[in-house]
C-alpha cells in the first residue's frame, strides 16, 4: 500500500510500519525464503504498491497463482484478523483486482510473446542452446556475417539457413572471419533443432516484443502488471531464465537513461532466481552483473526472488539494497552456513539475533531492511508482511482468456507474419544459383550438342571426300581398264587381222603353190617320163606350198 508517499510493506512486532523509499526502489531488492514462507505473498503487496504509484511491473508466474492480481481479493476470518492486526482498515484497504496483460511465450495462457533472434543475441542463444566456447564463438561469426551481409535473422529457419550458407562457403568466409568447422556448425544445428522441437519456433519470430509496450499504465493510472505465465517455460530452465535476462538486457538497451528518479519508470520480479545463475558461463555472469549495476541508472529496479540468498552471485547480491529474507531451514551443516550467510548480509541489529531470528520466522514474517533516504541500508528489524489486496488464489481458464482477448495489445501480437529475411534471400540466392546453374549446364549441354554435330558434320564431310575421292579413284582405275581393255581389244583386232592376212596369205599362197606345182609337176613330168606324171600332182603341190611357206614365214 502507499502511505505518505512511500510504499508501506510490513509492520514490526512492535507496530512500527516499514516503508520502502520510491527513490530507493530502482537500486534492486531480493525477497529469499524457503518454499511455504510467504514469498509470493510479499511479491503481490509490492507489486500492487507499484502500481498504484502509476509504475508497471513485471511478474513471472510459475505457480499459477499471481495471475490473480487480475480480481479483486476475498474476505475471510484470517484477513479480517490481519485486517485488525495492521490497521489496515483505516489506512484505506480495500479489495481490488488491478489492470494485469497475460502473456505466454507459446500463445497459449497469454498474449503471444515473441523476439528475433537478432535481438535475442549470440551469447544468451548460446546459453540456452548448452554450446561450449568454440560453438559459442562460431555462432558469433555467423551473426556476424549476417549483419555484414545486410541479412535479418528473425526465427529459426533463418538461423538454420545462415549456418547452411556459412558451412557451404566456409573457404571464402576463413580468410575475413576464421575457420569453422563443419563439426562444430553440425552440432549448433542440432541444438537449434532440438529448441525448434521444444517450443523456440514460435518464441522467435515476428511480430517482436517492443519493451515500450509494458511502460503503459491502466485504468485510473495504475501501472500495467504484465504478468508472464511459466508454469511450463519453467521445466525448461535455460530458456525460461535465459529470456528473463534477455528482458533485463532488452530493457538496459532500449530506454535512456534517466538517473535518479522519484519512482522507478518499470519494476521487474524474477521469481526462481537461482535458474538465471545456474550453469552460466563467467562471460555471461559478468555481463548480468553489469546490467544490474547498470539498469538503475534507465530508471528500472530489477528484484530477485529465491529460496536462498546464496543462490545471486556475490556481485549481484551486493548491488540488491532492498532486502526481505523470508525463513530459512538449517537441517544439514551446509543450510547452517547459507543462513549464516543470509544473516551477515543485514546490518546487525542488537535487539535480536538475526540468525536465530531467520530461522524461526513463520509464515508471512521476515527480517526487513530498505535504503534509507541516502541509500544507507537500515538495521535488521522481523516484521509481518501485509496481506494483499488481490485474490490469494489462481483464476479460472474462462477469466484469463477474457482478460487476454479484452487486451489492448491482443490484436498487435496476436498473429505472427514472416519478413522477408535471411531464409528467404538465401532461398532466392540458391533458387538463381540454381538456374544460372542450369542455364549454364544448359548452355553447356547445347555447345557441346553443337560441337557433335559439327565434329559428325565434319566427319560426314570427311567422309564424303573420302568416298569421291574413291569414287574418282574407282572411275580412273575403271577409264584406265577400259582403256586397257580396249587398247588390248585393238591388240586383239590388230593381231587377229595380221593373223588373217597371214592366213589369207597362206591360203593364196598354197593355192598358187598348189597350182604352180602342179603346173611344174607337169612340166618336169613331162620332160622326165612317168616319173613326171607322178611329180605333177600332189608331189609337185607339197613341194610348191613348202617352198611358199618357207618364204612368207616370218
Amino acid at each position: 500500500m502507499i502511505r505518505d508517499g512511500k510504499i508501506w510493506v510490513a509492520n514490526t512486532d512492535g507496530g512500527e510500519q516499514l516503508y520502502m523509499l520510491p527513490n530507493m526502489a530502482n537500486r534492486h531488492g531480493l525477497v529469499a525464503g524457503a518454499t511455504g514462507t510467504g514469498k509470493t505473498v510479499t511479491l503481490k503487496v509490492l507489486a500492487e504498491s507499484f502500481s498504484d504509484m502509476g509504475v508497471p511491473v513485471f511478474m513471472a508466474d510459475v505457480k499459477g497463482d499471481i495471475a490473480g492480481m487480475l480480481s479483486a481479493g476475498t474476505d475471510s476470518e484470517d484477513m479480517q484478523r490481519r485486517i485488525a492486526k495492521f490497521g489496515l482498515a483505516e489506512a484505506g484497504f480495500s479489495y481490488q483486482g488491478y489492470p494485469v496483460n497475460f502473456w505466454d511465450i507459446y500463445g497459449e495462457k497469454g498474449i503471444q510473446l515473441r523476439t528475433t533472434v537478432s535481438e535475442f543475441g549470440p551469447m544468451l542463444l548460446a546459453r540456452v542452446l548448452e554450446l561450449n566456447e568454440l560453438q559459442t564463438d562460431i555462432l558469433s561469426i555467423v551473426y556476424r556475417i549476417a549483419d555484414d551481409n545486410d541479412l535479418l535473422l528473425v526465427d529459426l529457419k533463418d538461423l538454420k539457413a545462415m549456418l547452411n550458407f556459412v558451412q557451404e562457403n566456409a573457404k571464402e568466409f576463413q580468410a575475413e572471419y576464421g575457420r569453422m568447422s563443419s563439426a562444430s556448425i553440425g552440432a549448433i544445428m542440432r541444438a537449434l533443432v532440438s529448441l525448434e522441437t521444444a517450443g523456440g519456433d514460435v518464441f522467435f519470430g515476428e511480430t517482436a516484443l517492443n519493451i515500450n509496450d509494458w511502460l503503459a499504465v491502466g485504468a485510473g493510472g495504475k501501472g500495467m502488471i504484465n504478468i508472464l505465465d511459466s508454469e511450463s517455460l519453467i521445466n525448461s530452465g535455460k530458456l525460461y531464465s535465459t529470456f528473463l535476462l534477455w528482458l533485463l538486457s532488452e530493457l538496459f538497451e532500449t530506454l535512456p537513461e534517466v538517473g535518479d528518479m522519484a519512482k522507478p519508470k518499470m519494476v521487474f520480479f524474477f521469481d526462481e532466481a537461482h535458474l538465471l545463475f545456474k550453469d552460466a558461463p563467467k562471460a555471461l555472469l559478468e555481463k548480468v552483473e553489469q546490467v544490474v549495476k547498470l539498469v538503475r541508472s534507465k530508471g528500472v529496479g530489477v528484484y530477485f526472488c529465491t529460496q536462498n540468498p546464496r543462490d545471486i552471485p556475490d556481485g549481484v547480491l551486493a548491488q540488491l539494497g532492498n532486502k526481505i529474507q523470508h525463513g530459512l531451514r538449517a537441517y544439514t551443516p551446509s543450510d547452517q552456513k547459507a543462513v549464516k550467510a543470509a544473516a551477515e548480509s543485514f546490518r546487525a541489529n542488537p535487539e535480536f539475533n538475526t540468525y536465530e531470528t531467520i530461522l524461526n520466522l513463520g509464515t508471512g514474517e521476515a527480517v526487513v531492511s530498505f535504503l534509507d533516504e541516502k541509500g544507507i541500508p537500515t538495521v535488521a528489524q522481523k516484521a509481518n508482511i501485509l496481506p494483499p489486496q488481490t485474490r490469494m488464489a489462481a483464476i479460472s481458464d474462462a477469466e484469463r482468456e477474457q482478460a487476454v482477448k479484452g487486451s489492448l495489445l491482443y490484436s498487435k501480437y496476436a498473429n505472427a507474419y514472416d519478413p522477408e529475411s535471411a531464409y528467404e534471400f538465401l532461398v532466392r540466392r540458391g533458387l538463381e544459383l540454381q538456374a544460372e546453374a542450369e542455364k549454364a549446364a544448359q548452355e553447356a549441354a547445347e555447345a557441346k550438342e553443337a560441337e557433335r554435330i559439327a565434329k559428325e558434320e565434319a566427319k560426314a564431310a570427311e567422309r564424303a571426300e573420302r568416298e569421291a575421292q574413291k569414287a574418282k579413284e574407282r572411275e580412273e582405275r575403271e577409264a584406265q581398264r577400259e582403256a586397257e581393255k580396249a587398247e588390248r581389244e585393238a591388240q586383239r583386232e590388230k593381231e587377229k587381222a595380221e593373223k588373217a592376212k597371214i592366213q589369207a596369205a597362206k591360203t593364196v599362197g598354197n593355192t598358187v603353190v598348189g597350182t604352180v606345182g602342179r603346173e611344174v609337176g607337169k612340166t618336169v613330168g613331162g620332160k622326165f617320163g612317168s616319173f613326171g606324171k607322178t611329180l605333177g600332182g600332189n608331189v609337185g603341190a607339197s613341194l610348191g606350198r613348202g617352198l611358199f611357206s618357207t618364204l612368207f614365214k616370218k
